[in-house]
This record gives C-alpha cells, structure tokens and sequence, in this order.
C-alpha cells in the first residue's frame, strides 16, 4: 500500500512506521511496519494496510468528552471484587462503543480503505486488530488482552470495528493486565492495525516460535498449523499440527523438517456465507483433511526460513539474541505463505539455564486423563470444573482448574489455580501460553478431562514425564530439586546421557553433559512406530484383522509402511541429535529379545518363540539374517536420512551384541551396502563390549570398530552365567563382582591400547558411586549416566579426580 499523503493526520502505512514507533501504533503495529520495511526485501511476504495511531485514539476520546467519565468507572476498581469488575468493564465498554467517531478521523478511515479497495478489488476483505500503546511506558507489553475482528469488507464495518477495539481496551482481561502490572489505565492507548486478510479460510494458518515452547530450547524452529484462520491455534480450541525445524543444520543447507507430529485439528475457522451477521465461523474439519498434515514439508521450510531472518533481524536491532512469536497465514487463492504478526517472546526465553529445577514424582496414583504436557512442572488440588465465564466464581486458590477450553477473559482466575487442563487445545494454545508464564503446569488436549475428572476430587497434574502430561487420582508425593550450574567444573573423564526418549530430549540437554552416551532405538520402535517393522513391511501375513486396521491407521498418510517407520525412527533419532548437536550421540542399533519384538503390534508372524532369548536371536546375528534383513535395512535408512538428510553428523551408531569379529564384518559390510560406510562423511561405528569374547578379542574388534561402550547389565550377566531375567537366582546378579570389574577393567586397557575410544552405558555406574570411581581411576573414556544421576556423579567424579591430580576441563552451565 503507497504512503499516506500529508493530508492524513491519524493515519501511517504500515511501510512509514517501524519497531521505534511503539509509542505511536503500539507493538503489533510497529512489528508489522518493521517487517514490511525491513524483511520484505529479503523476501518475508507480509500483508499491506495501515494503522489508526494512538493519537488517533486519544482525538476520539477526548472529542467525544470521555475521560471524566471513564476515570469515575475506574476509580476504585477492585478485580478481587468479580461482580463489581465485570459490571464496571462492561459500562467501560459501553460508554466507549457509544460514542462517535470524530468527523475527520471516520473520514480518514475511510479514505485509507478506499485505497486498499484501489489496490486489492472491491470489498476489499481486512484484518482489525488492536495493539495498546502507553504515553510514557513505550516498551510495555499489551499482547493478548484486546480484541481483533477479521473478514472486515466494507468501510461502514471498518469504522464498526474499529469503535470495537477501542472499546476492547476495557475488557475485563485488560483492566486486570494493568492493575497487575500497575500501568494507569488511561495512559494507555489503543492504536488500529488495518490488515489485508489473506485467505487462510481457504488453506491454513498458525504460529511460529524461534524456540521450543516447553525447555526454552534455542536451536529450533516450532511451527504449529491448522486449517482455516488462525485464531483457532491462538486461542487453542483445537489440536494443531506440530512441526520442528533444527536451525543450526538448516542454515549449514540441510533442508529438512527435524520432527512433526500431526495434530486432530478438529475444526477450521472459513468467512461467514450469506447475510449472517458474523464475519467467521467455525466448522468441523473432515476426516481426510484430520488424517493428514496440512503443510508440505518444503512449505514448514519456508516458513521456518522466514522466521529465522525475522529472529536474526529482531536480535540484530537488538543487540541481543531475540526469540520471537510469529503469526502466519496461507492464503488458499495463490498458495502463497504471509507472515501477519511478529513480537519478541517474553516468558520462555526469559527462563534461567544456569540453575537445574527438575521436578521428580515419587508416587502415582490411578491415571485419570492423559493430554499433552506444558512446562516440566507438578501441581495437585481439587478438581474444579468450569464450563462457562459465570462458574469462575468457584475457582478456589489452589483448585486445578478444568474445563474445555480456556480464554483471555479467564486470566484473573487462572493465575491461583495450582495447574490447568483442558480437553482441547495444542502446547500454543491460551491455556498452554498462560500457564507458563505463570509457571503452572497444564495438560493440554486431554480429551473428555471435564468429564472423567470428579468435581472437587484431589488430583496430581504432573508434566514431569516427558511430552505426556498425565492427571493421576490423588496428591501424589512429588520433590523439587534445584542446582546452581554456573560454578559446576568439568571433570577430565567425560560425562554422558544415556536417553531414549526424544520427548525429554531439549529438556534433558541442559544437564551439564558431553553428550548422549547410549540413545536406545527400542524406546522410538515402541512408544512411537509401535508396529514390528516386518508388519510393515509385510502387512498381508498378519491373519488378525484388528491388528491388520490398527497397523492401517498408523500407517495412514504415509506412502507405505517403510516410509512411516523410517520417518518416525529417523525423527526421534533425529531430535535426540539436534538436542545435543554438535555433542556426539551414540545411537545403538535395535536390540530387542525375540519376546519383546513379537509383543509389537503385529510381531507374532515374524518371531519364534525362544526358551531363553537374552542369548537367542538378538542384537547383530539380526542384521544380516534372512529373517531380519529387511527390518534392519529400514533402520540403516533411518539413520542414513538423519546424518544426510538432516545434517546430524554427530550421530554415531553403535552396533549391539555382537559376539564374533566376522559377525561385525558382516554387519559392516552390510551397513555400506545401505549408504552408511565407516569413515565415510565422518561416520563412526562402536560396538558394545557386552560379552567376555570383546574383552578377550579386543585387540581384533578394534581393528573394524572405532570404539567399544561397555554394556554392564549384559556383561554381568555373561560373565557370571546369570539370567538376569530369572528371578530364582537375581540375588547372583551383581556388576560388583570382583570377576566382573576385572573384564571392565581389562576393556578398558584394551580400548586404551588399540587407540580406540572407552566408555560405559549401562545402568552400573548410576546404581552404584563405588563402580563410577572404579572406572575413574581405570581410566576409562566416557561414563554415561540416566539423567537423574548426572549432577551427584558428576561431583563425587570431580572429588576423585583432584584427589588423582587430574585438572578439570572447565566450568559453567550446560558445559
């Protein structure tokens, strides 16, 4: 849209006003005139239109003689006092809607649409949103608390709607934001961003944040996407589409969508039809369109794109590093993808780093409801289910607050419940963004919550379990833990993760670490694949018609089974390797036992069953048998996909149970023929030295492995000859037997003698102290612990080392 002339007064184009003009048109404003300005050469797409200043508004409010009214409704208001608030902010309103807009500020209005109509057609449909200013807090924040009205296609609605927003500036969310906040009410200002709508109706829209929404997690892109207009991923009434960009690999030229996870998307907002007097409504979304994801993946690329040039522009005005919350739009005429807002974001990025909270449940109760959890915390109260504005008034402090949806009006009352859930709603809906800023948990998407949870019963909500946020029966015991990071010294022997849950993947990469140790695949096969990967390969050998369907639905939208076990497997690899990029990931091949691959969904047909398969059919003598080649061909394609496609080349992989050298030339041989060689494009292979003949052929594993990660629970098991399935003799089963740290130790010689890299991934080392300062003073590698053992290990491993003369590497949070 061309500049204004002189002639407008109240008026600026979005291409005359920038990110320093926040006192003038409020943020929203601002952000949009410095996009257009500043990001549109580098070939952002953002829609035109221009802005009602906030001069413009304080004409109408003192044309029309408001303010001696406005302060009386305003003097003395009390938010503690819920009917007196609402009564005051609905004759706040009122008052403001009354009153006429002046005669040259109605015109200019006018005007300005008129040129849009010039430019886009007649009718021209716009976006009305409000963005609040202040006359003295020009950086004050006012996201959220006014309203915006969309598919405005007429000058007579647009002067309509823009009385509505100035009258939004008294909603009763708003009035509560400024008390908190403690800015006088009437120095606040309401500028108008007049927008060109783009048709999302007809495609789709969402949100965009530079960061993961639940660690803080900065190298990634989070997209959320939906059909239709975007209020309804703003405002949470559906479950969205999730998609994951990693940026570092992305900016190195791998375009590559890391991770996505596809939502219900149970509704889409499209323009109202006929003479109806709203301007939108919503509709239920088909099958065929829930089933598969609304973006392509060169189109979350684009995107992702454009918000990391908005990101690196925003940090660069700055001065700092800015993670930002991005609105966005596909318009369903030409295909086209629009950015319509940009803030910084204020809450996550706001967290510190350099102090370790983790909250740890230490009892569980009856699961009640299970959804998506918000932040990593635990809370437990009284359920109190609300199903309307008016039964908010039942909201205690400390209640767990239920219901189906949550909105900005709700605000005042959601900052005392002790945690929140909804049966609707994605981890960027109102409900999620709310609760982190207050730093409450939330469960999210928790279908059928309002109908399973019993009023006033005493649940637990816990978001401490990964990405599932679970609502247990009862007050179930829960600790908090805290530690300072920032005077934590880096100890001489590496300290390593053991992790197989991609969902604790951003989260657990603030433990101080050098990387993942032991990434199991069998955690992604089961919890997210589910299937066994020859029913997928094989699905007409599968006699059960149930399991048939199932494998079906998990399978819809995907090309064919090999594809959604290769996408899946490759994007929980995937996001363990970006959350610890450029930090080496250890990636351990599949080793399941015969039983625990015929318990995957439609696994009976492909495996028989063995009298003792801890020693059976597993690991390495797998990959290249005539019964499981193919099943391990998919894996290597997995991995493949993340080192080239993806650009993780910090993966390694590791190769288990492997009992003779030959067995591993085999393997070797057979993963080159899959694309992935040793040596090639920096690709290393270990093997685990879990059985006494790695130990005692190390010299020759070492001539085709580049290094050897001990696998206590199974080398305990081999060199004491004990079933540690078999209860009858578990009480045998000890990793600190003296044969047993007799193999670690000579291992670990032997690893040290060929040149090839040492460590430990099983579970001895973070069971028992005594064996972690075994393998201090062998001297070997890399210790990898669980997560929840890193911190005291890593100090009683620094305790140690003075005491051997070994100076630590360094110090600080996340090393």
């Amino acid at each position: 849209m061309a500049q204004m002339t002189e002639s407008f007064r109240y008026l600026k184009t979005f291409d005359e006003i920038g990110i320093n003009d926040v006192a003038l048109v409020g943020g929203k404003n601002a952000s949009l005139g410095e996009m257009v300005r500043e990001l549109t050469p580098l070939g952002v797409r953002v829609p035109g239109g221009f802005a009602v200043t906030a001069e413009g508004f304080r004409a109408f409010i003192d044309g029309a003689g408001l303010r001696p009214k406005l302060e009386t409704l305003l003097d003395g208001i009390d938010k503690g006092n819920l009917d007196d608030f609402a009564r005051r902010g609905r004759a706040l309103r009122e008052t403001v809607y009354a009153a006429p807009l002046p005669d040259d500020l109605a015109a200019e209005i006018s005007a300005a649409y008129a040129r849009l109509e010039e430019e886009y057609g007649a009718h021209t449909d716009v976006a009305v949103r409000s963005s609040a200013t202040a006359e003295d807090l020009p950086s004050a924040s006012f996201a959220g608390q006014h309203d915006t009205f969309l598919n405005i296609h007429s000058a007579g609605q647009l002067l309509d709607a823009v009385k509505r927003c100035f009258a939004s500036l008294f909603t009763d969310r708003a009035i509560s934001y400024r008390i908190d906040q403690g800015f006088p009410h009437l120095k606040v200002a309401l500028s108008v961003g007049v927008q060109k709508m783009v048709r999302a109706d007809l495609a789709s829209s969402g949100v965009i944040f530079t960061l993961d929404t639940e660690s803080g997690f900065r190298d990634v892109v989070f997209l959320t996407a939906a059909y239709g207009l975007g209020e309804n991923v703003v405002q949470g009434t559906i479950d969205p589409d999730e998609f994951y960009v990693h940026k570092p690999t992305f900016e190195a030229g791998h375009r590559c969508v890391l991770r996505r996870v596809r939502g219900a998307k149970q509704l889409k907002m499209v323009y109202a039809e006929g003479r109806s007097r709203q301007a939108v409504r919503n509709v239920p979304t088909s099958d065929a369109e829930a089933a598969r994801f609304c973006l392509s993946d060169d189109e979350v690329l684009e995107l992702a794109e454009a918000a990391i040039k908005i990101e690196r522009h925003y940090s660069k005005v700055a001065g700092v590093d800015r993670p930002m919350d991005i609105e966005w739009a596909k318009d369903g005429q030409s295909g086209a993808l629009y950015i319509t807002q940009a803030r910084p974001e204020t809450v996550i990025s706001q967290r510190r780093h350099d102090v370790y909270q983790t909250y740890v449940l230490k009892a569980r109760g009856p699961v009640l409801a299970r959804g998506r959890a918000v932040g990593a915390r635990i809370g437990a109260g009284k359920v109190r289910i609300v199903r309307s504005v008016a039964e908010l008034q039942s909201v205690a402090p400390g209640d767990v607050l239920v219901a189906d949806n949550t909105t900005p009006d709700w605000e005042p009352v959601m900052k005392t419940a002790a945690a929140i859930v909804t049966n609707r709603g994605g981890r960027t809906c109102h409900a999620a963004i709310v609760a982190r800023e207050l730093g409450i948990p939330a469960v999210v998407g928790a279908e059928g919550a309002t109908e399973r949870l019993p009023e006033g019963r005493e649940v637990t909500v816990s978001c401490a379990e990964g990405d599932e946020g679970v609502v247990y029966d009862g007050v179930c015991d829960f600790a908090v833990e805290e530690l300072d990071l920032t005077s934590l010294e880096r100890p001489a022997t590496h300290v390593m993760i053991n992790l197989g849950n991609p969902e604790l993947a951003f989260r657990t990469s603030f433990v101080p670490n050098d990387g993942v140790g032991l990434a199991r695949l069998e955690f992604i096969i089961s919890e997210s694949i589910r299937a066994h990967p020859l029913a997928l390969l094989q699905p007409e050998r599968i006699e059960d018609a149930a399991v048939r369907k199932e494998i079906e639905g998990l399978t819809r939208g995907y090309a064919s089974g090999a594809d959604y076990f290769v996408e899946k497997l490759s994007e929980g690899v995937g996001t363990i390797g970006a959350a610890f990029w450029p930090k080496p990931v250890i990636v351990r091949m599949s080793d399941f036992k015969t039983n625990e691959y015929r318990s995957l969904l439609g696994g009976a047909p492909f495996e028989e069953e063995e009298p003792n398969p801890m020693i059976g059919f597993r690991g390495a003598a797998r990959y290249t048998h005539p019964k499981y080649e193919a099943g391990f061909a998919l894996e290597c394609a997995a991995m493949r996909r993340v080192r080239a496609d993806m650009g993780l080349r910090n993966v390694k992989l590791m190769i288990p149970f492997c009992r003779r050298v030959e067995e591993g030339r085999r393997v070797l041989d057979r993963m080159a023929e899959h694309g992935l060689r040793r040596g090639e494009d920096e690709l290393e292979i270990y093997v685990m030295c879990e059985i006494p003949n790695n130990v005692v052929s190390i010299d020759a594993f070492s001539e085709i492995f580049d290094g050897f990660s001990i696998g206590s629970n199974d080398l305990t098991q081999l060199v004491l000859g004990v079933d540690r399935d078999s209860e009858v003799v578990a009480f045998d089963y000890d990793e600190r037997d003296p044969g047993v740290l007799e193999t670690i130790k000579l291992a670990v010689e032997g690893a040290r003698r060929n040149g090839r890299h040492s460590g430990i991934c099983g579970q001895a080392p973070s069971d028992y102290p005594e064996i972690a300062e075994f393998l201090v003073r062998v001297g070997i590698d890399s210790i990898s612990l669980t997560p929840d053992t890193v911190i005291p290990t890593t100090h009683a491993i620094l305790a140690l080392e003075k005491t051997l003369g070994r100076t630590p590497r360094g110090t600080g949070a996340g090393w």
